[in-house]
C-alpha cells in the first residue's frame, strides 16, 4: 500500500522548570493509505503526543525534530500557515472528550461545518452537508439537532458529533484519541463500527490511540506499542497480539481479561510505568521485565527486525518469541 504518513526518528522535547524534558524519543512507523494504524501503550506512554505532534498542536514551547512527512508535506518545516490549511481539509482529529472539546457556546450545526464554511462555499450547501453528515452518524433527526448546543446532546452523540465534524470535509488522514474511552460498551462497539464504516466509504487512514487491546483487536490492522516515549513493538495487529516480540506487549496481553469469559485481571502488569522524565537508563521496561539481563540496565536497545514486518525493541526478543 503506498504510504500516507512516515514518521522517522520523530522526538519532543517540552519545557520544564528543571530543563527540556524529551516525552517522544526516536520514534518512526508509518500509517499506509486507507489502513488503521493502532497507538498503544499505559497511561504516560507518550501516544497522544505523538499524534499532536502529527497534527501540529503540541504544547507552546515544544521542541519536535525529526521528519514527519504527510504525502509530499514535511509537518516539521512546513510552518503554521501551511499545517493550518491541511487541518480540516486533508487531516482532522477526533478528541477524547468532547465535551470539553466542543465549544458550548456554538450550536452543534455550526461547530460541525466550521471547515466547510471557512472554504467560502454557501450557506445553503454548507447547511445540506451538515444535516447529511449527521444522519450519516447516526444522529436522529439531524436538522434539530443541529440547532442544539453540546449540553443538550448525550455523551454518545457529542461523540457522532465530533466524528462528523472530523470526517466532513473528506480527510485523507483521521487521528482518533480514545474516541470511545468515555462511553458504556454498547455505545463503544456502535461508535467504533461508524468509524470503520466511514473509513471505508471516504478512502480515510486513521491513527487509532488506545490503551484497550480489545478495541485494537476488532480495528487496527497494524499496531505500535509504546512505552515511556519509545516504540517498543510494532507490527500487524494479530500477530503482535498473538505472538509479542517484546516482554512489555506480552505483560499488556496478559493483563486484559478474557474476551469470551468474566473472569476478572489474573495477570496484572506488575510495577508502576515509566514516565519520560524519570526514564530508567538502558531499556526503559527493565526495572519491570522478567526477562532483563545486565545490558538491559545499561544499552538502549535498537528497534530490530526479528522476524518478517516484526520489529521489537528488546535484547532478549529472540526468547520472547519463542
Amino acid at each position: 500500500m503506498d504510504t500516507l504518513v512516515r514518521i522517522a526518528g520523530l522526538s519532543v522535547d517540552l519545557p520544564a522548570a528543571d530543563g527540556p524534558v524529551r516525552v517522544i524519543e526516536d520514534v518512526s512507523f508509518d500509517i499506509p493509505a486507507g489502513t488503521t494504524v493502532g497507538l498503544i501503550g499505559e497511561t504516560g506512554s507518550g501516544k497522544t503526543m505523538t499524534a499532536m505532534a502529527i497534527i501540529g498542536l503540541l504544547p507552546e514551547g515544544a521542541v519536535v525534530t525529526g521528519e514527519i512527512t504527510f504525502g509530499g508535506t514535511d509537518l516539521v518545516r512546513c510552518g503554521e500557515a501551511r499545517l493550518r490549511a491541511l487541518r480540516g481539509d486533508e487531516m482532522s482529529m477526533i478528541f477524547q472528550d468532547p465535551m470539553a472539546s466542543l465549544n458550548p457556546t456554538q450550536r452543534i450545526g455550526r461547530q460541525v461545518g466550521e471547515v466547510l464554511r471557512r472554504t467560502g462555499r454557501p450557506r445553503a450547501e454548507v447547511r445540506e452537508r451538515v444535516i447529511d453528515m449527521l444522519d450519516r452518524v447516526g444522529i436522529p433527526e439531524p436538522a434539530r439537532r443541529a440547532r442544539d448546543y453540546p449540553h443538550e446532546l448525550s455523551g454518545g452523540l457529542r461523540q457522532r458529533a465530533m466524528i462528523a465534524m472530523a470526517m466532513i470535509a473528506g480527510p485523507s488522514l483521521v487521528l482518533a484519541d480514545e474516541p470511545t474511552t468515555a462511553l458504556d460498551v454498547t455505545v463503544q462497539a456502535r461508535v467504533l463500527a461508524l468509524l470503520r464504516k466511514l473509513q471505508v466509504e471516504e478512502g480515510s487512514a486513521m491513527l487509532l490511540v488506545s490503551h484497550d487491546l480489545r478495541v485494537m483487536s476488532h480495528v487496527a490492522q497494524d499496531l505500535v506499542v509504546l512505552y515511556a516515549g519509545r516504540v517498543t513493538e510494532r507490527g500487524a495487529a494479530s500477530v503482535v497480539l498473538n505472538r509479542p516480540a517484546h516482554p512489555y506487549t506480552e505483560a499488556l496481553v496478559r493483563s486484559v481479561p478474557a474476551i469470551r469469559t468474566r473472569t476478572a485481571i489474573a495477570d496484572p502488569l506488575p510495577g508502576t510505568s515509566a514516565v519520560p522524565a524519570q526514564r530508567p537508563s538502558g531499556c526503559a521496561f527493565h526495572p519491570r521485565c522478567p526477562l532483563a539481563v545486565s545490558r538491559c540496565r545499561t544499552d538502549i536497545p535498537s528497534l530490530r527486525e526479528v522476524a518478517p514486518g516484526r520489529w521489537s525493541a528488546c535484547h532478549e526478543a529472540e526468547k520472547v518469541l519463542t
